[in-house]
């Protein structure tokens, strides 16, 4: 870890907090279909990487062999699905639902983990777990029994915020083994560039126009590259060279949070009783889940993966 970073550790993450929580409330802004927002926010986050990638790291992008190009392709594929489901969850669902079980992405990664990589699932894991199913099932039918609904179809929402996790959780684990091989810029570059032409294609498949948005939308593009994206969880990324990946990761459950009171304060989305007693109970346990595996990780491999959904 370096001694003297340009910014605080701390400063910088809290930051990144922030700019992440931005991006629901961004996407609740914009007017162009879902698909084609993520497509300019996930095109515009990757364009800066270009020139650095061809200038830095051309003959990194030579040593890559076919199998690890085939994962890093199947990861970007992974991430589209991930943002093209987020996004359009946004749709029909309150920011809070949403924001909150999009971010239970780190339960279906200790379950992908044990599933496909043989990963230890400890009973402290499984309590986690549990304690989330029981927060997703009182956000996701709470309302519906309640007969107070936030959002067109909460019902589609939720499900959609959970396909965008198990999703975001493929990424990671198509990713975990990539990234100790290849280095970070060409594999970002790769993955990213593989979303962006997925999302492309989802949004013509929808018949959504790319072109001819007034100025304030192209705003709501570059914001959410430049706050989700750029200052969000590249930040992120780099905080992780100086904190304990710990400590992060469980800031990150700040987001929701964040992404709930901008969405009281901007949009007038008052989240239902339902909503904040299962978000409670969810992120309780996407902590304990994370938490374990975070100290497991640690006892099996000196050098876990940090990669995340971004």
């Amino acid at each position: 870890m370096s001694d003297s970073p340009p910014v605080p550790p701390f400063v910088a993450l809290a930051v990144a907090i922030v700019a992440i929580s931005t991006g629901a409330v961004l996407v609740r802004l914009s007017d162009a279909p879902s698909a084609v927002a993520a497509f300019y926010r996930v095109l515009f986050t990757t364009l800066p990487l270009l020139p650095v990638a061809v200038w830095r790291y051309r003959s990194a992008f030579r040593r890559i062999g076919g199998r690890d190009l085939l994962g890093a392709g199947l990861a970007g594929v992974a991430l589209a699905v991930h943002f093209a489901a987020w996004f359009e969850s946004l749709e029909w669902t309150s920011v809070a639902a949403s924001v909150t079980l999009v971010q239970s992405q780190p339960l279906f990664v200790a379950v992908g983990a044990w599933l496909l990589l043989r990963e230890r699932l400890t009973r402290r894991m499984l309590a986690g777990i549990l304690v989330a199913v029981v927060g997703m099932a009182a956000m996701s039918t709470g309302d519906l029994l309640g007969g107070v609904l936030v959002g067109p179809d909460p019902l589609l929402g939720n499900g959609l915020a959970v396909l965008g996790a198990v999703m975001a959780a493929g990424y990671v684990l198509a990713g975990r083994s990539l990234r100790r091989r290849v280095a970070l810029v060409p594999y970002v570059v790769v993955v990213y560039s593989v979303c962006t032409v997925c999302l492309l294609a989802i949004a013509l498949l929808q018949g959504g126009p790319l072109v001819g948005y007034p100025a304030s939308e192209w705003l709501v593009f570059v914001g959410l590259a430049v706050g989700p994206g750029l200052l969000g969880h590249t930040v992120i990324n780099w905080t992780l060279a100086h904190l304990e990946s710990s400590v992060v990761s469980v800031s990150l459950l700040g987001e929701p949070i964040g992404a709930t009171v901008l969405a009281v304060a901007l949009l007038g989305e008052d989240p239902t009783v339902f909503t904040v007693v299962g978000g409670v109970v969810l992120l309780a346990g996407i902590y304990l889940t994370a938490m374990d595996r975070e100290r497991a990780a640690s006892t099996d491999d000196p050098d876990p993966s940090g990669e995340r959904a971004d």
